[in-house]
């Protein structure tokens, strides 16, 4: 019963998560290209991605500083860098949002380990 009861919960949870996002896309990976206009990147999966700026889109860099990073702006964008953007799909363009980015490699340095 108790298994049940988690499983139930656990489906709520996520259909909660997936009816909050609405229509939006989260696209995930490293910058490729940077133009005023529009930035291109590449997802884990290999395929590239180019997601349109708008006026109104947030960017932020993830620093550390605070749990959601700090505010910045589309000249802060650099290749390399791993980006995480939550998008509006118009048509066949995905219109940015939001970006939060991360210095170039930050994400993958390895962690030293003891042996």
């Amino acid at each position: 019963m108790k298994v049940r009861m988690a499983a139930i919960v656990t489906v709520l949870m996520i259909a909660a998560a997936a009816f909050a996002h609405g229509d939006k896309v989260h696209v995930m990976g490293t910058l490729e290209k940077v133009n005023a206009d529009s930035i291109s990147l590449k997802t884990a999966d290999g395929k590239s991605v180019e997601v349109k700026l708008a006026a109104t889109t947030v960017y932020l860099f993830r620093d550390g500083k605070t749990k959601d990073g700090t505010l910045a702006k589309v000249t802060d964008l650099a290749v390399g860098q791993r980006v995480i953007i939550h998008a509006t799909p118009k048509g066949k363009d995905l219109i940015a949002d939001e970006v939060k980015f991360a210095a170039a490699g930050a994400a993958t340095a390895p962690k030293p380990t003891t042996h």
